[in-house]
């Protein structure tokens, strides 16, 4: 037999201790490996004055154990308290989130009994990069980083978690006929990669009519890949169309280390009361067992789980006269499923963790070549109550000279001159595009013309660099240009 496996667990908060003492107890009793360090997170954290609800000794465990087991968690509203688990994705580097969504038909009430469909999401990048600025008292921005190594990392996990788990598809979701560049590179990457994958089927679809699509037809996804916004949303929406947010466990992996949870909250309301589900938590665990190596223990857990659905014995949150013959509590749940250790279901689809497919190590892709990077202009966010913007370019114009050209202004993106609609409605600042005369532009250049604005006594308040690499424009167009 081999030797346990380090792992760290956190009980966290509301409901966290009893689903995470019911789950330990059926892990426990399937003979799972482990070695477990518990530590302390969440709201106590929080309220003793830790903005990141985690404490130093903490983080030693999980930098020693890299396996992280952890209970839903509450935190504090207000007080500049931070997501715990956004923290800790970044922290540790867990760039990919998986949601496996199934049904349980009929066992589970659900509209689609043949789903079976799993999310990876994103984890680290797109808007959830967390940057924001309050540009003028009516503008505010969040910034939406998309990068190719990000994509890449992520795009490449989803094709290799299809062929380790015998999956036929993946598909991306984005928004790229509108965010061109950003969303645009994640599809781009999914191109390039999916092409290294002739084994498995590739699709794309617009975010917008493919979040459609899943919630009305799911059984024609298999695995499906986004950025970070879009994941979370539709992770969220995958797992109640396939029965319920309190089944779905969810798996947080990086390079180094990987974070396994139930997708739903801490519940205060249902904590002390014997009520919580566990499911969503325990199905977490399974995935992690199937991470440190011990599949058998995974499959005999989840199909033991699988035979007590079927059986009707089911907590409150999903009880149903007629389909249930059974509702009972947090504790009893576990010993219903700990009763069917090497049960196999005799209705529902038995799981069997140990035909995955070994993961084929891609080939190493050469080192990519620098683009040749030349500044051609600078947007320059000016603070602008007046609506009337073609005041405001008659100020600019002289300002250009030397070396730049005013090109257009924008408010909320739209163009506002020259020849700007008269129906627009307008926020207090302006982009006010300057291009440069095609000789390039340096950096002095730029400085020199933000000191102009300035001296002009208009306030600028944010600036972007314009830039071509390799001769392609490496920024969108305004309307007309």
């Amino acid at each position: 037999m081999s030797n346990p496996v380090p792992i760290t667990v956190a009980r966290g908060d509301g409901i966290g201790p009893e689903i995470m003492a019911a789950t330990l107890h059926i892990l426990k009793e399937a003979g799972a490996r482990l070695a477990i360090e518990e530590i302390e997170i969440g709201e106590k954290i929080f309220l003793a004055g830790n903005s990141a609800g985690i404490a130093p000794e903490a983080w030693e465990s999980l930098r020693r154990t890299k396996v992280f087991l952890k209970a839903p968690i509450t935190t504090p509203q207000g007080g500049g308290f931070k997501s715990l688990n956004v923290t800790a994705r970044k922290a540790l580097g867990l760039y990919a989130n998986v949601r496996p969504c199934v049904s349980y038909y009929p066992f589970v009430a659900t509209k689609h009994p043949k789903m079976d469909v799993v999310i990876v999401r994103e984890n680290e990048e797109d808007l959830y990069a967390g940057i924001e600025y309050r540009l003028t008292p009516d503008v505010y921005q969040c910034l939406k980083l998309i990068t190719r190594p990000g994509s890449e990392k992520i795009v490449r996990y989803a094709f290799e978690y299809a062929r380790r788990h015998s999956r036929k598809k993946v598909t991306c979701f984005t928004k790229d006929n509108i965010m061109k560049m950003t969303d645009g590179l994640f599809h781009k990457v999914f191109d390039e990669i999916g092409a290294e994958y002739p084994d498995i089927e590739k699709e794309h679809w617009i975010v917008d009519i493919g979040a459609a699509k899943l919630a009305d037809s799911p059984e024609a996804f298999d695995v499906i890949v986004m950025p970070n916004l879009y994941g979370d949303i539709l992770s969220d929406v995958a797992a109640q169309i396939a029965g319920s947010v309190g089944l779905a466990g969810s798996a947080n992996i990086g390079e180094l280390c990987a974070m396994f949870e139930a997708i739903h909250g801490s519940a205060p309301r249902r904590a002390g009361q014997n009520l919580a589900n566990p499911s969503g938590l325990l199905l977490g665990a399974v995935m992690m067992l199937v991470h440190i190596g011990q599949p058998d223990i995974a499959q005999k857990v989840h199909n033991a789980w699988l035979a007590t659905i079927e059986e009707g014995i089911h907590t409150y949150d999903i009880h149903k006269e007629g389909t249930s013959k059974q509702k009972v509590g947090t504790k009893e749940f576990a010993e219903a499923v700990v009763a069917r250790l090497g049960k196999l279901p005799q209705k529902l689809k038995a799981v069997g963790y140990g035909a995955t497919r070994p993961a084929v190590p891609a080939a190493p892709r050469p080192p990519a070549r620098r683009a040749v990077q030349k500044t051609v202009g600078v947007d320059v966010y000016v603070g602008w109550v007046n609506p009337d913007t073609d005041a405001l370019a008659k100020r600019l114009q002289p300002l250009a000279a030397p070396g730049f050209e005013l090109k257009l202004l924008t408010s909320r993106g739209i163009k506002v001159w020259p020849d700007g609609q008269p129906e627009i409605a307008k926020a207090d600042e302006c982009r006010c595009r300057f291009l440069g005369n095609g000789t390039g532009v340096k950096h002095k250049d730029i400085v020199a013309l933000l000191g102009r604005i300035a001296d002009a006594g208009l306030d600028f308040v944010k600036t972007e660099t314009l830039s071509e690499f390799d001769g392609e424009r490496g920024f969108s167009l305004g309307q007309g240009e």
